[in-house]
């Protein structure tokens, strides 16, 4: 049987500096800063460019929050040194999107357009009028963000027309016949 993920270290890249707190431990890098509240069930030691999870205690569902502390901090380390990104697609005649750094402008047949604000270090490219892409150093809140816009407009099944993550495979449907 293979090893748990909650016994796996973190490696802590250069100019990334980790404090641990009793119940908190914040993460400081290049792309920004975060910072999540412990279980009282888990301990997280930081020790020689290392981040280990541990257990305390014997709670039922102490394997299970160290595991899932251990995959949260890991996103962490990795938003604030590199970042994490979501493509989207627009798909459909006159849909089109502008996007100017923190604000995204949406033209996807609406009688009026439709701006997004990127919140906490989110930032909007698009490459082409067809080409979104999301960016920041939290990994829940960029994947937040691309759920929202895409559900300005979600791609229909008839036309295929509408906002798409990129590789997202939609199901067609026949028109119906008289």
């Amino acid at each position: 049987m293979g090893e748990r993920i909650a016994q796996k270290p973190i490696t802590i890249p250069q100019g990334v500096v980790v404090q641990v707190e009793d119940f908190r431990v914040s993460v400081k890098g290049k792309k920004g800063e975060q910072a999540i509240p412990i279980s009282p069930h888990v301990a997280v030691v930081s020790e020689e460019g290392v981040l280990k999870v541990s257990l305390k205690g014997t709670h039922p569902k102490a394997k299970a929050i160290a595991g899932t502390t251990r995959s949260i901090l890991q996103n962490m380390v990795q938003g604030v040194t590199e970042g994490f990104s979501k493509k989207l697609e627009l798909v459909g005649i006159g849909y089109r999107a502008q996007a100017k750094n923190t604000i995204l402008d949406l033209s996807v047949g609406y009688s009026h357009p439709i701006q997004v604000k990127g919140e906490k270090g989110i930032t909007f490219e698009t490459p082409s009028q067809t080409e979104i892409f999301v960016k920041g150093p939290d990994k829940q809140l960029v994947g937040q963000t691309a759920a929202m816009i895409r559900h300005f407009r979600p791609p229909e099944p008839y036309k295929g027309k509408g906002i798409r993550y990129a590789g997202e495979v939609i199901r067609m449907k026949e028109t119906k016949k008289k």
